[in-house]
């Protein structure tokens, strides 16, 4: 199963920051098994949906300056899980971009719930080079859906 945690890109300004929503809902596979009568959703998939954000955003940084490559999340640093995110909530996924060169990169990412925040950590990522039309086109269809209506900085 793949998971898609963003729903919406709302502020989009490649090199520098984004900001992504992600509309939680009970009819999630997840909250199955995490858990019955008591739905929390799994840090491991917050953390996934801002490294999803973080990602898009490293790669389309490169794309700027001529490289096409896909960002692959190496380390999660200095994780914080500040409040559980349950059914009916709406995340908010905010991500700067800390550093970044030909190798990798580097942004600081973090969660909300309203305006309280539920998560917070940096993330590293390794850059590889992608030779796959199939797969370029697909991630183009989908950021162009995300960023339908973004505010572009």
């Amino acid at each position: 199963m793949r998971y898609l945690l963003i729903d919406r890109i709302v502020k989009w300004a490649p090199g520098s920051q984004a900001e992504a929503l992600k509309n939680v809902s009970l009819s999630e596979d997840f909250f199955d098994d995490h858990f019955p009568l008591k739905p929390i959703m799994p840090g491991t998939l917050i953390i996934e949906g801002m490294a999803q954000l973080a990602g898009l955003l490293l790669e389309e940084t490169m794309a700027a300056e001529g490289l096409k490559i896909k960002a692959l999340m190496s380390m999660v640093e200095k994780a914080k899980f500040r409040r559980p995110v349950y059914p009916g909530s709406q995340l908010i996924y905010r991500c700067s971009i800390s550093q970044y060169n030909r190798q990798g990169g580097r942004a600081s990412v973090e969660a909300f719930v309203k305006e309280a925040q539920a998560a917070d950590c940096q993330l590293l990522f390794s850059f590889h080079q992608i030779d796959n039309p199939l797969l370029e086109t697909i991630r183009k269809s989908i950021l162009s859906t995300w960023l339908e209506d973004a505010q572009i900085l």
